[in-house]
């Protein structure tokens, strides 16, 4: 747990990467000591992704790209610590809640799941893409432009249906596409780095970071008790869509914030610095993780990609995922509920220590910060796929980040334009294929017609509602 607050803590060093550096290590220990550190690794480095996403602006892991919506404003504020003792409560609640439903409703929701088709998975990307709309602080068109620009840019690299490379124009090293962690590296952190040096010296002062921490525990545990429906209904929202194989804690922790927001009475405040922003992802990203698990022990099938190197970590130990495993391996699935939610109570007190840890070394001088953050995003950047010209990809995102901003386009939109991309497009050409072209079985499919309901409800169901309550007012 502790290796996962130091991965999860590096912008670009994801908790995927975590899990897949801890899986060596564990080759000669019993299946569940193994599975204990992935387990651990993996909560923990979820977590620790929210550090620098709330002091520095720049998630740690793809996971915490929402939370700095809200979790930066509340440390410009002078409230970070707030923000990340809430951060700290809800991920160890979120994980609990994700945990006891995986206990729950594992077969019944892994069916569910199941039932998800080409056709589903189109709509499915639509949806989190739609909830740039409520994302964008302002203007949604511009939200939706951002959202648009994220999708274009994910259309470059090799068609996979033709083999055609695509906007590469003639570079060898964009047949691969554009990764979105150097990309959102840049965009939250280059960006920001840029914002200041071109400011004036007081632009330069990064937030201040509370010395006393401990004193916002209690603070954080009043608001928690009292957002508690907020904590359930994203841990919900979590851990349904990380049971949707393919989606991951990231699309959670914007759905959830999405879902918040639209369904707010303070929608307007979200992305100023509002705790409700930082609860409701912080909840179901680790949410999220529980919800990975279920398709994974009950079909085989990963949620994500860390349950994809987990399927192939439990073949080495020599067990088989699948239907048969609750009962040929009953007391190892057992001894995996226990450690998750055993981990959910360590986090508890491994987070706080990480977060004391960062805070201090955040305390430094702001130049060297900001020379630091620098370092460590080209470092990230480039441990993804060992090459030099993702850091020339992030420091690129740097400035049109920086240039975005100047005009007001929210950046948030294009990072998940940029993740949704390829499940977008690769299942609406299977689909297309499948049908010849036709595009009927895309509507007239029953999960498929709720998500289209769910898109609608996204752009007009805040009018709707507030008309409907006019009317209920005036009766």
């Amino acid at each position: 747990m502790f290796f996962g607050i130091f991965v999860g803590g590096i912008p670009g060093l994801t908790a995927t990467m975590a899990v897949a550096l801890i899986i060596p290590i564990s080759y000669y220990m019993s299946p569940l000591a193994g599975l204990a550190m992935v387990l651990g690794a993996s909560f923990t480095a979820i977590f620790a992704g929210d550090i620098p996403a709330t002091y520095l602006r720049i998630p740690g892991t793809p996971a915490s790209g929402a939370a700095v919506l809200d979790g930066f404003e509340m440390t410009k504020k002078g409230k970070g610590g707030l923000a990340l003792a809430l951060d700290l409560i809800c991920s160890a609640i979120g994980g609990i809640i994700g945990v006891l439903l995986l206990i729950l409703v594992a077969p019944p929701l892994a069916n569910f799941a199941l039932k998800f088709t080409n056709y589903e998975y189109f709509w499915l990307g639509i949806f989190g893409l739609s909830m740039s709309a409520v994302l964008s602080r302002g203007n949604v068109i511009k939200g939706l432009s951002s959202a648009l620009l994220g999708l274009l840019i994910s259309t470059i690299g090799i068609d996979i249906t033709t083999g055609y490379p695509r906007f590469t124009f003639g570079n060898i090293e964009l047949m691969g596409g554009i990764s979105f962690i150097p990309a959102m590296i840049g965009l939250f952190g280059i960006s920001e780095v840029l914002k200041r040096i071109q400011g004036s010296d007081k632009d330069l002062e990064l937030p201040t970071i509370e010395e006393k921490m401990k004193l916002s525990i209690p603070q954080a545990i009043r608001i928690t008790f009292r957002k508690f429906f907020i904590v359930i209904k994203s841990s919900i929202v979590g851990t349904f869509i990380g049971a949707l194989p393919g989606a991951g804690a990231d699309i959670a922790a914007w759905v959830a914030y999405g879902v918040e927001k639209k369904t707010s009475k303070r929608s307007d405040e979200f992305g100023t610095g509002i705790v409700d922003g930082v609860i409701a992802p912080t909840s179901a990203n680790n949410a999220a993780l529980g919800g990975t698990w279920i398709p994974a022990l009950v079909f085989g099938i990963p949620g994500d990609t860390i349950t994809a190197i987990v399927l192939g970590a439990m073949l080495m130990y020599g067990l088989r995922p699948g239907p048969l495993i609750f009962q040929e391996n009953a007391d190892l699935v057992q001894g995996i509920f226990t450690i998750a939610i055993a981990a959910q109570i360590i986090l508890l007190f491994v987070g706080y220590l990480g977060i004391k840890a960062y805070s201090y070394l955040l305390r430094l001088k702001t130049s060297i910060v900001l020379a630091a953050v620098v370092i460590f995003s080209m470092i990230g950047s480039y441990a993804i796929r060992n090459s030099f010209f993702d850091i020339y990809v992030m420091l690129i995102f740097g400035v049109v980040g920086y240039l975005l901003e100047k005009i007001k386009v929210p950046l948030a939109p294009m990072i998940l334009g940029i993740i949704l991309g390829p499940m977008i497009e690769d299942n609406l050409r299977v689909g297309l294929t499948k049908t010849g072209g036709n595009w009927l079985p895309f509507f007239d499919r029953p999960i498929s017609l709720a998500l289209i309901s769910f898109i609608l409800f996204v752009f007009f169901g805040g009018y709707v509602i507030k008309f409907l309550a006019k009317i209920f007012r005036r009766r």
